[in-house]
């Protein structure tokens, strides 16, 4: 269906206080829409311990080989955004590219043995396993925790590394400023309870380290019923796009020259009183006969391109040990 359609279909179904899952594309052009999702497995989640996925010891895979773009070609991309920050049409944009896999796993066994927050399998499509927040809404509270600034954990003295990283904090402070802007826009008294605080993340490349931060405010009147206005009037998610969002998406259509789709869209489950969402990171898909592990971070004009390059390599792991 249309975004529009997932809009209006929310909006209803949080003024009557029915429960629903749904999920948007980055471009904000087609979604999907799941009344009652617990009652169904077409389409399996889990969304902060609530989920409708049966148990199963699912085949583990073997073989996980990443063939990512070569340096020269995101090179390539990088130039491009860094042109656009020369010019001062954003500040900091999140580039993304998507590195071709050779392996046996299938998306259900990605999905099954995952341990996330956050997970999501559209069969024949896509497995997403992300440990970032979108928005929250309870008791009339909005709250968003943007994630920027990550690091190998086995690096000696790793968490006073990242939060002293120059490059890294300018950026944290950025995309915290945007988050603060975006829920100016829906609610009141926007404040950020925590800042910089640090998550560690298990992957099957080891611990990681990642840097975040918690940004609230109230929402007022019968913010229910209008649920569905409230969380697309802050897409696309500003921690995977950037600022300033319009000329900054123009910039990221140019560098990366694909559309995102699913990744880095948003999903969510409101169970009748909270809203619960995440950001479509960490990100495994199908198509054209191949899998593709997409992945990205934050640039800055302050950014080294190797190092972003190495970054975006990382990020491509399964969340558990044993592949």
């Amino acid at each position: 269906m249309t975004a529009n359609e997932v809009r209006e279909r929310m909006n209803q179904w949080g003024g009557r206080r029915e429960p629903f899952l749904f999920g948007v594309d980055f471009e904000l052009t087609g979604g999907f829409f799941i009344p009652s999702p617990l009652q169904q497995q077409d389409v399996l989640f889990e969304v902060g311990g609530v989920t409708n996925a049966p148990r199963i010891d699912f085949p583990a895979g073997k073989v996980f080989i990443p063939h990512p773009v070569s340096g020269k070609e995101y090179e390539g991309k990088f130039n491009t955004v860094r042109r656009g920050l020369m010019r001062g049409d954003s500040f900091l944009l999140n580039l993304t590219v998507a590195t071709a896999l050779e392996t046996d796993w299938t998306l259900e066994g990605i999905f099954h043995r995952a341990r996330s927050l956050y997970r999501l399998l559209l069969p024949g499509k896509f497995v997403c396993f992300s440990p970032e927040i979108f928005v929250r809404i309870d008791k009339g509270v909005i709250s968003s925790y943007p994630m920027k600034g990550t690091i190998d954990a086995r690096v000696p003295d790793a968490e006073r590394v990242i939060l002293e990283d120059y490059k890294e904090r300018a950026e944290h402070y950025t995309i915290v400023d945007l988050i603060r802007n975006d829920l100016n826009r829906v609610a009141e008294n926007v404040r950020v309870p925590r800042f910089r605080y640090i998550d560690r993340l298990h992957t099957s490349n080891g611990e990681v380290l990642q840097v975040s931060s918690e940004v609230a405010g109230d929402l007022k009147g019968d913010y229910f019923s209008r649920l569905g206005d409230i969380v697309f009037e802050l897409l696309p998610a500003g921690s995977i796009s950037g600022a300033p969002k319009p000329s900054t998406l123009d910039i990221i259509a140019r560098a990366e020259g694909e559309t995102r789709g699913y990744y880095t869209g948003v999903f969510g489950y409101f169970d009748g009183e909270k809203f619960d969402s995440a950001v479509m990171i960490r990100f495994v898909e199908w198509r054209d006969g191949q899998f593709y592990f997409r992945s990205g971070g934050g640039i800055t004009i302050n950014s080294d391109c190797r190092a972003e390059y190495e970054e975006v390599l990382k990020k491509v792991y399964l969340p558990f040990t044993g592949c």
